[in-house]
């Protein structure tokens, strides 16, 4: 399994910012994929997950204003963020996994892409 994901960097409060996450090694239009945050001195959070293609949800946080979806013929993962908030720093993964189930594969996770919401 390897993720690789991209287009991270740093935005003003109110820009936007579409992360890629390409994958490899699985399956990919077969498994349901999260992207998850983790911001600095704090552990991991889950942000979004899509169900295959069949369905998307959204951490409270983030909904109206994120938007997860997939390309399965490239065997890849989008996450669309408009109306960043300097909250929303973090370094995004994507991985494996739903809401519930991605922490079972952490060792599937890729490296990440870093955002910055700042002025």
């Amino acid at each position: 399994v390897q993720l690789v994901e991209s287009g991270g960097g740093v935005v003003q409060p109110g820009g936007s910012l579409k992360l890629s996450c390409t994958a490899s090694g699985f399956p990919f239009s077969t498994y349901p994929m999260s992207w998850v945050r983790q911001a600095p001195g704090k552990g991991p959070e889950w942000v979004s997950d899509s169900l295959e293609g069949i369905s998307t949800n959204y951490r409270d946080s983030v909904k109206g204003r994120f938007t997860i979806s997939r390309d399965n013929a490239k065997n890849t993962l989008y996450l669309q963020m408009n109306d960043l908030k300097p909250e929303d720093t973090a370094l995004y993964q994507c991985t494996i996994g739903t809401r519930t189930t991605w922490p079972q594969y952490a060792r599937s996770r890729g490296r990440g892409t870093q955002v910055t919401v700042s002025s």
